[in-house]
């Protein structure tokens, strides 16, 4: 497969093969320093890396995350038991592999409970994400698909802890890293890849395209008054799930900058996706920027687990190789004086780039009013169209919107078939054909099923589809392969941030507090950062802050577990039980308050939050009473029985992963984490130091016309002759010539 490539290195190949001794002698000479700079310029593998890298990066904090919150979520304790999803009703095993595609129906055969099958799970994923990131030649398709099969199935099980946009996200990011990933051991070396390699390398930048432009519209479609109002920052980073402590200082900047952020947020998650699609490099490449900085800012500022991350893993696709080798210091060498023809086409690039900047800016000015005060020495904003206009915009771009996807895709594959075609051997033109074809196939077929959730912004549009397309989406929707996004369609906590505060007591009288380790309670404690652990309890009890207790029937179990005082829902409000205030013994009565909080004012000292009650959200209830039972009769959560362990209990496997997690127990999930990313760093700065990367030739300024050996020659001229298909001279020629 190594030799499917073409390019600047099969035309030095040619000239080698049919020119006189002199020309052959100037070819080679040239060849290791113009063909892979010529091939860089328009390549991707170095960002199909990074996409491949970054994607094992979340998935390790995905794996591991989870892992630490199984016992208490999910075990037989937990608040809400996975066993109770697997029922096998007298199917057969492939059948319920189809309807529930799991692999924890293998679990008794393993002899363990659904609980150990999904630690086991956990565990296997985190071993090979790591495995992925220290180990290129493990880079591999199948690795990828390993790593989606044991997410997808805990998804199946994880119920409402597992249902957020990004554990969405990083199943359909996963499935395309099967596709991105090589199948064939030498796509990896340095001799170059496959002609179908950048084909569903596109799809990722579809996916990123889908992400940020339905992310940015769903924030106007929904009509509230913050987004078009441009007031949203105002209360976003007080009223977010988990604040970071930056969080405390944005939110304190002045009310025109928030507005003027909000207005930067639109244009990048609106207009911006657009050049994506650019034919000119820069424009693609300042999409990227664009993209990273507003990335960086919500990591700075909340604890998005590895939302953020998996976003900016996106980001690559809008990447080359080249771009990626002058982040890495590699010099620009000399390019020969362009050509005229060169000159008009730089000219007309960079006339359609000022024009393209002249327009985003125009827009921005003219549709959301910018005005400079001098006066206050601020600038002002103020949305400029209405809702009835922008639905109407927004049903004029959708369609186009796709037009332009399949118009792009369509270029990438007539792109991919040049390449086939350019494959002297009529072998490896063949195989090469037979591959894209594959790859080609899938990619169409992915495209398609995204057209369904990705319309879903705009209904018209939805209903003018193919109906292949609702069929072939309808087919594999369980399999989480295309899904729509929207994050914070609506602000919530516009008069102040509702916080659920629980409080215990023995005799009803006198209430204890109980503290989370990472929402906000105590008003001393600072916000924590936890990113990239995602605490799945604490965003829980976000959202119930923001109904009824009955919208979130997990709540009641989660009060009855604690009245039982079970070890491992205690652990995921404190790791360190002895902070829990009722260790030693549980409380009879259990109650919760609603609070609303505000981020202290600038100039109090000792607090970070102000907080005043607000109503009741949960009666008091002690086990046995009669309202807490019918909450949990109601809402299925009551166990009929206990539940058997499997018969083999005590065979090694389930005693290993008993004892490791025991090892595990008492280390916070962020430790953890953050003990697998320094473990990798190291492991990584180690091999740097013991097997450094020889710098190449075409690199350093100074070597150019370094003298060359025999010996180094002729090596350079056999590794060319094996990477070149085209060549025509193998390495009995070259020797001849010797």
């Amino acid at each position: 497969m190594t030799r499917l490539r073409g390019g600047a290195g099969e035309r030095g190949g040619v000239g080698a093969g049919r020119g006189h001794r002199g020309r052959a002698d100037v070819s080679r000479q040239l060849l290791p320093r113009l063909g892979p700079r010529r091939a860089a310029m328009a390549g991707s593998r170095q960002p199909q890396r990074l996409f491949l890298q970054g994607v094992a990066a979340a998935f390790l904090f995905a794996f591991a995350s989870l892992y630490a919150q199984i016992p208490g979520l999910y075990g037989r304790d937990g608040i809400l038991p996975a066993r109770k999803m697997l029922r096998p009703l007298g199917k057969g095993l492939w059948q319920q592999l189809w309807e529930v595609p799991t692999l924890l129906w293998l679990s008794p055969r393993l002899g363990l409970d659904t609980e150990q099958g999904m630690e086991l799970l956990s565990l296997l994923g985190t071993l090979c994400s790591l495995g992925v990131l220290l180990l290129p030649a493990l880079r591999h398709g199948l690795l990828y698909l390993l790593l989606w099969s044991l997410y997808l199935s805990l998804y199946q099980v994880g119920q409402v802890f597992l249902y957020f946009q990004w554990d969405s996200l990083l199943l359909e990011t996963g499935f395309l890293a099967v596709l991105v990933a090589p199948w064939c051991p030498t796509w990896g070396k340095e001799a170059g890849a496959p002609p179908h390699a950048d084909v569903p390398f596109w799809l990722v930048r579809w996916l990123l395209f889908r992400l940020m432009f339905a992310s940015g519209v769903v924030k106007l479609t929904s009509r509230c008054p913050t987004w078009w109002g441009l007031t949203a920052l105002t209360y976003h980073y007080e009223t977010q799930c988990l604040p970071t402590p930056a969080a405390w200082f944005a939110h304190h900047l002045p009310v025109w900058l928030h507005k003027l952020s909000v207005v930067a947020t639109f244009l990048i998650e609106i207009a911006v996706p657009a050049l994506f699609f650019a034919p000119v490099r820069r424009l693609r490449l300042a999409a990227f920027y664009s993209q990273a900085l507003l990335q960086v800012l919500i990591i700075l500022t909340g604890n998005y687990n590895f939302f953020n991350l998996l976003t900016l893993v996106l980001t690559t696709s809008l990447l080359d190789d080249q771009h990626v080798a002058w982040w890495l210091g590699a010099g620009r060498t000399k390019q020969p004086p362009a050509s005229r023809a060169r000159r008009v086409l730089t000219a007309l690039s960079l006339l359609l780039e000022l024009a393209v900047y002249g327009l985003l800016a125009y827009g921005t000015v003219h549709y959301f009013g910018l005005e400079l005060d001098r006066e206050w020495g601020s600038i002002q904003a103020k949305t400029a169209f209405t809702f009835h206009e922008f639905s109407q915009w927004l049903k004029v771009v959708t369609m186009p919107s796709v037009w332009l996807g399949m118009a792009s895709l369509l270029w990438v594959l007539l792109t991919a078939l040049y390449r086939c075609a350019r494959i002297r051997k009529w072998l490896g033109k063949l195989k090469a054909t037979v591959q894209l074809s594959v790859v080609g196939a899938a990619a169409v077929a992915m495209f398609t099923i995204s057209l369904v959730p990705y319309t879903y912004v705009e209904p018209g549009t939805n209903r003018q589809l193919w109906p292949g397309a609702y069929r072939l989406f309808g087919a594999v929707e369980h399999l989480q392969l295309a899904n729509s996004y929207g994050l914070f369609r609506r602000m919530t906590g516009l008069g102040g941030r509702p916080e659920v505060v629980l409080e215990g007591s023995y005799d009803g009288q006198s209430w204890t507090e109980i503290e989370f380790m990472y929402k906000p309670g105590n008003v001393s404690v600072a916000p924590p950062i936890v990113v990239p652990h995602q605490p799945r309890l604490d965003w829980q009890m976000w959202f119930a802050a923001l109904g009824h207790h009955t919208h979130s029937p997990w709540f009641s179990s989660l009060v009855y577990r604690l009245l039982q005082g079970k070890a491992p829902v205690i652990r995921l409000l404190q790791v360190d039980v002895f902070k829990y205030p009722f260790w030693e013994q549980p409380p009879t009565f259990i109650r919760a308050h609603l609070y609303k909080y505000w981020f202290s004012r600038p100039g109090e000292q000792g607090t970070w939050w102000r907080r005043k009650w607000s109503e009741e959200f949960f009666p008091s209830v002690s086990l046995g009473d009669p309202k807490l039972e019918s909450l949990l009769v109601q809402f299925g959560l009551r166990d009929k029985s206990p539940g058997r362990a499997p018969h083999s209990s005590a065979s090694l496997l389930p005693r290993a992963l008993r004892w490791l997690r025991d090892q595990l127990t008492p280390l916070a999930a962020p430790m953890l984490l953050w003990g697998l990313i320094c473990s990798v760093g190291a492991i990584h700065f180690l091999q740097a130091l013991l097997h450094p990367r020889p710098r190449r030739p075409e690199t350093a300024g100074g070597e150019k016309n370094k003298p060359v050996s025999q010996k180094e020659k002729g090596g350079k001229e056999r590794s060319q002759a094996h990477s070149s298909e085209g060549a025509g001279n193998g390495s009995k020629g070259t020797r001849r010539k010797k």
